[in-house]
């Protein structure tokens, strides 16, 4: 629960006093609606309408100022011009006051003038001690203080589920589907444009808040990320968060030095921050809703599968085609409970998952049916489909429903019944008894599927908690020198060679390279180093060899060593003709691999992230990739490599001979080292890794480092 003295924000939930400063007689303002929403919720503190031109509002007495109130105010609610709102802060800290909700508009969101004075509004409120939710916000809702400091038109039931959203209108949307369902929340905040408190300030604060049960976020962008993930990490151990992400697409394809910056978009890093965090990703308002539903009413399933039964084939079909679709494993039923359903049910009923038990099924049959699953060890959880027929009994089949939920209660029960005004009345009944009650099998899938997810996530953060990322012995040193002469220079790209010597500092197995200026000197090397050889163009300008004939493999000699060096300088001339030559690079020709990426991508909010996938000149084109937030633990490497399609290839497909997956994750492992220990890097890749059979190691072809500008 929130503890006074615990928890920084328990007064801003739990006042003893409010001022409404914008309070008005006016009904069609909003100062009138949040006041009127303050009283009738039953608010048992103290009410201080503040208008200077005012002697009362709704029955209460009003103030000039905020300054004139005679007793403390823990809590102001800003309800006026946003020219006059940063005053009105300044009073209110002059006053003591700890909380300002500010729902004026008219700041960060319009742009120019209005972020300007969103910046003072911030500056004079943390120079008077005063905390800021908003600007631009609907206001807050605690349904057990109870205190509804917003200007919604609706009043939320009371029950377990907590929103925190930075739309005002999908919390409007929200709140009135909530109504016609009969769902309750705990607390409804909306965060504006989170000048001050954001979703992290509140996810910490509802962790421990024993009257939520179920943490649901809409969010456009997280500007704290990686303090977001430590905080969700942590909560999500206590209870689910389900998040619902606005602005998933790319506005456009940003150009990128490297492979992995071209393919991680913004949502990736979401993604990947999502899955670091613990928390479950939702697509649609409809997803969030039935998450909701499933979480907050139902425990969580053993692990086990679903079983489903129906009255009608085509709603099972649908249900076990969409949980094969969506990973939700039906339960293999024993032997005694389908001979137990044969005896229950008709000749013509299935009694293979899923169970049909006829359209002509009364209560009693669905009864003895969902008995029989609960009761198999091999079923985690079940879905009820009812569909209206003739015989069909609704309200008694939910009846049913509810007695033996309270009978089996750590096997969670999703029920679907299709129809309206049939079911309408059975539908009710279930929801006020904790089952979730959908209208489509899909919508049941998914709920159930949300119970499985928050299960997974939950042991797979406790098991994350004991891990710790591998530390190699490396040389950070020879690292640092060749990246410090980089940027000396005024390059923020790496050259291959200084590239491949960043890679060999940090225990990466890369090809004998040099870096030569003349045809001889060429020729000297690749004598030195032995025939075959590569060789390529090295120019800062040039990141991409191959896009500009850049590359000339397979060389056995002398004289063709010399051809190619004439060669792909032309190219690179006619191809690229205001890029600075710095000469050309001979190396080594190793055996060819299975070829995969491993790069790596710093976001400005959430830190570095790693990629792994397939690699090659198509790494774009086929995207086969999995990416995680950094630092990395051996178990999330080994998942993230066995989500790609080449990791089928890596292990051995169709009689061919395993690859060195341990040296891949070794790669990952010291990437991971790299770019954690040298923040400096933001984006790098080695592409192709040459992954050989297995024990026979693997090799960094090509490598490109990118580093921040203004640290030179």
């Amino acid at each position: 629960m929130l503890l006074e003295g615990e928890d920084f924000l328990y007064r801003l939930f739990k006042p003893r006093s409010v001022a409404v400063i914008g309070a008005s007689r006016n009904p069609a303002k909003v100062g009138h609606s949040v006041l009127k929403n303050i009283i009738e919720s039953g608010f048992k503190g103290r009410v201080y309408p503040v208008n200077p031109t005012a002697t009362e509002v709704l029955g209460l007495k009003a103030y000039s100022s905020v300054l004139d109130v005679p007793e403390p105010v823990d809590l102001v609610v800003v309800a006026i011009p946003a020219e006059k709102a940063v005053d009105a802060v300044r009073e209110s800290g002059e006053k003591g006051v700890k909380f300002a909700i500010v729902i004026s508009a008219g700041f960060r969101e319009t742009g120019g003038e209005g972020a300007t004075r969103e910046a003072m509004l911030v500056k004079v409120a943390r120079e008077h001690g005063v905390r800021l939710l908003g600007p631009n916000c609907l206001g807050l809702i605690d349904t057990y203080t109870p205190l509804n400091a917003a200007f919604t038109a609706k009043k939320p039931l009371k029950g377990k589920l907590a929103l925190v959203s930075q739309s005002g209108a999908l919390i409007t949307a929200i709140l009135d589907w909530s109504l016609k369902a009969g769902i309750g929340f705990s607390k409804v905040v909306s965060l504006g444009n989170k000048a001050d408190l954001d979703e992290v300030d509140f996810l910490k604060a509802l962790a421990h808040d024993d009257s939520t049960r179920v943490i649901l976020l809409y969010v456009e962008e997280i500007n704290r990320g990686r303090d977001f993930v430590s905080a969700a990490q942590r909560a999500s151990k206590i209870k689910p968060i389900v998040v619902l992400k606005g602005g998933v697409t790319e506005a456009g394809a940003r150009a990128a030095a490297s492979h992995t910056g071209a393919i991680a978009g913004s949502f990736r890093v979401y993604e990947a921050a999502f899955r670091k965090a613990g928390v479950i990703y939702v697509e649609t308002v409809e997803e969030l809703f039935d998450h909701a539903l499933a979480l907050s009413m139902q425990g969580l399933p053993s692990g086990n599968g679903v079983a489903i039964v129906t009255n009608a084939g085509g709603p099972g079909i649908l249900a076990t085609d969409y949980s094969a679709l969506r990973g939700l494993k039906l339960a293999r039923l024993s032997s005694a409970t389908v001979q137990r359903l044969r005896e229950l049910l008709p000749p013509e009923a299935s009694t293979h998952n899923p169970i049909d038990v006829l359209g002509d099924a009364r209560a009693e049959r669905y009864e003895g049916a969902l008995r029989a699953l609960l009761e198999d060890p091999s079923v985690g959880s079940v879905i009820v489909i009812l569909t209206p027929q003739a015989m069909t009994e609704p309200v008694e089949t939910a009846r049913a429903i509810i007695q033996l939920n309270a009978i089996y209660p750590t096997k969670p029960i999703v029920a679907v019944f299709m129809g309206g005004e049939s079911v309408e009345e059975a539908s009710k009944l279930l929801l006020r008894h904790d089952i979730p009650c959908f209208d489509l099998p899909e919508r049941g899938v998914n709920a159930t599927l949300a119970l499985y997810k928050y299960a997974q996530l939950r042991e797979a953060i406790e098991a994350l908690s004991k891990e710790r990322p591998v530390i190699y012995p490396v040389s950070r040193e020879q690292a640092l020198r060749v990246i410090e002469r980089a940027l000396s220079e005024n390059r923020v790209v790496l050259l291959e060679h200084e590239a491949l010597e960043v890679m060999r500092s940090y225990g990466i197995s890369v090809p004998k390279t040099i870096l030569t200026t003349g045809e001889s000197e060429a020729v000297e090397a690749a004598e030195k180093m032995g025939f075959p050889v590569v060789v390529k163009i090295s120019s800062p300008q040039i990141l991409h060899k191959t896009d500009v004939g850049g590359v000339v493999v397979g060389l056995n000699s002398p004289s063709e060593v010399r051809e190619a060096y004439r060669e792909v300088l032309s190219r690179a001339r006619k191809h690229a003709p205001s890029a600075r030559i710095l000469g050309v690079i001979v190396q080594e020709m190793v055996p060819k691999g299975r070829e995969v990426i491993v790069g790596a991508i710093r976001d400005a909010r959430f830190g570095h992230m790693i990629m792994f996938g397939a690699g090659g000149v198509y790494a774009e084109l086929l995207r086969d990739t999995s990416f995680r937030l950094t630092p990395l633990v051996p178990s999330e490497i080994k998942s993230m490599i066995g989500e790609t399609k080449v990791f089928e290839l890596l292990k051995g497909y169709r009689g061919e001979p395993p690859h060195d997956l341990e040296c891949v994750e070794d790669v990952v492992s010291k990437v991971n080292q790299l770019v954690t220990e040298n923040d400096i890097i933001v984006e790098m890749d080695i592409n192709p890794l040459y992954v050989y059979e297995k024990g026979k190691g693997c090799i960094a072809l090509d490598v490109k480092v990118v580093l921040e500008p203004s640290r030179g």
